[in-house]
């Protein structure tokens, strides 16, 4: 059954006006407010009795949802959800929804820069010539990506891109991940690394390049930790732009002390929830450390496409009272639960 009456939705994050304009076109109220947060959103879901939240990287911890008695709905504008209490939202009843393949081409593009960043040293010498100094025999050296090995580990929507555009700058691509055939990987005319840990770290010690897309689960937590990177090449490249919380920092730190390990970052441990404050990693203090603000999903074309797959699960929620890609299936407590899993 679904909801004919114009649902509420609270949109707490940056949002493309063709999304607001399509949740309303299919009569929804509509509310922005990008400047919200933990703190700020029980006010904000009361004082718009919002039935529909909707975020990116906003964090929604158990305390927001135990507050909002109208919420029925929370969507991710993403793939990675864990920003959200998902089991906190299915003991409520509340399905979360996330946007699965929607920016997968805008990360897959930021991973990419990182790598071509690392090996040409472009955030160096930029911060070297507008500190005032000229020393092109210091940057005059680089390996070049043709012809270097690429290990992908995750081979999601946003590995597979990866993967196209590492092969087009001629790289010789690895991949494990989970659910990756002998057969795909063969159409992808990639190596396929076998889904051990033993197999992963053998092959870490070859590769010129890794760069990781899997999601923080509880098996990812600390994968990259003191035995991955402890296996990987001295002066070799890490790029990270999932999440945070699969590398342990700690060990990162000394892999590029006692190994010369060239990193990009676009995710951190602890990274800061709100979206504007003073704060320094100490990898930021480190030689051949390139850092972004956690934004390789922010580009126009992405958060349209992110914009039209909120739009279309607020759609099916309203005309069949079930939405698409619910990620809490298993989570959920009441009638919700029965229609999802049917």
């Amino acid at each position: 059954m679904g909801h004919t009456e114009n649902l509420r939705v609270l949109v707490a994050d940056k949002f493309d006006a063709e999304g607001i304009e399509g949740l309303e076109a299919l009569g929804c109220v509509v509310h922005v407010d990008a400047d919200l947060g933990p703190e700020t959103l029980p006010a904000a879901l009361a004082a718009t009795d919002a039935q529909v939240l909707a975020v990116r990287s906003t964090k929604v911890p158990a305390s927001v949802i135990e507050s909002a008695n109208s919420l029925k709905l929370i969507i991710r504008g993403g793939a990675g959800y864990d920003n959200i209490d998902c089991a906190a939202a299915g003991l409520r009843g509340i399905p979360v929804c996330n946007c699965p393949g929607m920016n997968a081409v805008a990360v897959a593009e930021l991973a990419i820069g990182h790598m071509l960043n690392l090996d040409r040293r472009i955030t160096e010498q930029t911060n070297e010539l507008v500190n005032g100094h000229w020393n092109k025999k210091k940057y005059s050296k680089a390996l070049g990506l043709k012809g270097r090995s690429l290990l992908v580990v995750g081979m999601g929507s946003i590995g597979t891109e990866v993967i196209k555009r590492a092969q087009a700058f001629g790289m010789k691509v690895s991949a494990q991940s989970r659910s990756l055939g002998k057969d795909t990987a063969r159409a992808l005319g990639i190596k396929l690394i076998p889904y051990t840990r033993e197999d992963l770290i053998e092959a870490l010690g070859k590769m010129d390049v890794v760069s990781v897309h899997v999601a923080a689960t509880p098996d990812t937590k600390d994968l990259c930790g003191p035995g991955f990177f402890g296996a990987m090449k001295d002066g070799a490249y890490f790029i990270n732009t999932s999440r945070g919380e699969i590398v342990n920092e700690a060990e990162l730190i000394k892999a590029v002390k006692t190994k010369g390990i060239r990193v990009g970052l676009d995710v951190y441990q602890n990274q800061p929830a709100s979206k504007d404050v003073d704060w320094c990693p100490e990898l930021a203090s480190l030689p051949g450390v390139s850092l972004t603000h956690h934004v390789g999903a922010s580009t126009d074309q992405a958060q349209v496409a992110v914009a039209q797959e909120m739009v279309r699960i607020v759609q099916a929620y309203k005309e069949t009272g079930t939405p698409k890609h619910i990620v809490n299936k298993d989570q959920l407590t009441d009638s919700v639960s029965d229609m999802a899993k049917a």
